[in-house]
């Protein structure tokens, strides 16, 4: 999208104000389909520090990811901005039949790159 659409940086600016991670949203970027819940982005950039800390090559990267004050990480943007990604938690990028990864990702998507959008958490089927 050359100009984001409002109402989806409105729904980004929600689950952060409220700090809600039940959200349910699907999108598409450049062909890809990416489904699951968003999460604000201090939970988002928790867990993903969580993760990477558990990690013998990557844990020197969990500092970049880390609450401001736990690491050196960068001050956070701008409370106040809006919101200009999107978090998911829990999502999954479907390709055909199948969910990727099957346990549920951690996905950063730029609000500009999202071409198409609805409400809720899309599932796949074996079937």
């Amino acid at each position: 999208m050359s100009k984001p659409d409002e109402l989806l940086v409105d729904i980004a600016a929600r689950v952060e104000s409220e700090q809600s991670n039940q959200m349910s949203l699907t999108v598409v970027v450049q062909g890809a389909v990416i489904t699951g819940r968003l999460a604000p982005e201090a939970a988002w950039r928790q867990r993903v520090a969580e993760v990477l800390e558990k990690s013998e090559r990557l844990g020197p990267f969990s500092a970049l990811f880390a609450p401001a004050g736990a690491g050196t990480r960068a001050p956070d943007r701008n409370a106040h901005a809006q919101p200009t990604h999107l978090y998911f938690h829990v999502a999954r990028i479907l390709q055909g039949s199948v969910g990727l990864p099957e346990t549920g990702g951690m996905y950063r998507v730029a609000i500009e790159d999202v071409a198409a959008w609805t409400v809720g958490d899309l599932s796949y089927s074996d079937h």
